[in-house]
């Protein structure tokens, strides 16, 4: 849900930043995020005691971005003319427009007019930040052509160590699916003879005779077909991932050797076990 702050560089915008954050310790969320960072540069300085709420979360943010750039800063700072002790409201032609948004569109969004002395505050705070280390704030500013793999990534990206755990989860499901047994089947084979002259004993030493992984041969006996002529019913099981029916009668039962006693072969029954 879209959250609008404006004119957060007058009374008004604090009171209601003031109140947005009653009961919350961040803009967004449990911790610190972008959001937060944006807000936080709209704000010229310490809402203070009158803005409890606000005081209390300027504070937080101030101290964690602290923390993040240890070394000293000698400062940068963009110039404006100085603006009166008392500024009368801008006038339109010397006021800017400033917006700030999340670059998914989905977070906070904060728009108003700003004067050139106040615009020139503001940027000074975030430059002050972004010239100790750009990478903070990769949303903001992002250096054209960096592709170094050794700076450091405040925002979480993976390590060795994670990448390392992960390739050993990936290969330890992939052990584990090889170990779970593939469904099998119970398939009834006719394989008929060329003619009544065909050696049906050596038929069947010929069929028997194909090995491979995932097949078994069981029962068989002679059904006669006519004219004098019968016909090998056969049972085998199979591992259905291991074994095609389709492939063991195309690549073996009717080709060389097996071929000079087979015809042809029909599959009668095929039942998952």
């Amino acid at each position: 849900m879209t959250v609008t702050f404006s004119d957060l560089h007058t009374e008004s915008g604090l009171k209601s930043l003031n109140e947005y954050l009653s009961g919350k310790s961040y803009i967004s969320g449990d911790q610190i995020s972008k959001d937060d960072i944006k807000v936080y540069g709209a704000v010229l300085v310490n809402p203070g005691g009158a803005f409890p709420n606000a005081g209390k979360w300027y504070d937080s943010v101030s101290s964690q971005l602290a923390s993040s750039f240890p070394g000293k800063a000698c400062g940068v700072r963009v110039g404006a003319a100085a603006a009166s002790p008392v500024e009368a409201a801008p006038a339109k032609e010397d006021s800017m427009i400033m917006r700030y948004f999340n670059a998914d569109n989905r977070n906070v969004q904060y728009f108003g007019f700003v004067g050139a002395s106040h615009m020139a505050k503001i940027l000074g705070t975030l430059l002050d930040f972004l010239a100790l280390n750009l990478e903070v704030f990769p949303v903001l500013f992002q250096a054209a052509g960096d592709d170094d793999d050794d700076d450091l990534d405040l925002f979480g990206d993976e390590t060795e160590e994670d990448k390392k755990a992960a390739e050993e989860r990936e290969k330890a499901k992939k052990q584990s699916s090889k170990k779970k047994e593939s469904g099998k089947s119970s398939v009834l084979l006719d394989v008929k003879p060329w003619d009544d002259e065909t050696d049906m004993v050596a038929l069947e030493k010929a069929v028997r005779s194909i090995e491979m992984p995932g097949l078994l041969w069981g029962a068989s006996k002679l059904a006669p077909v006519g004219y004098g002529i019968k016909k090998l019913q056969i049972m085998l099981t199979i591992v259905d991932d291991l074994v095609s029916v389709d492939s063991l009668i195309e690549e073996y039962l009717t080709v060389e050797p097996c071929n000079e006693y087979i015809q042809s072969c029909d599959i009668v029954a095929f039942n998952k076990i």
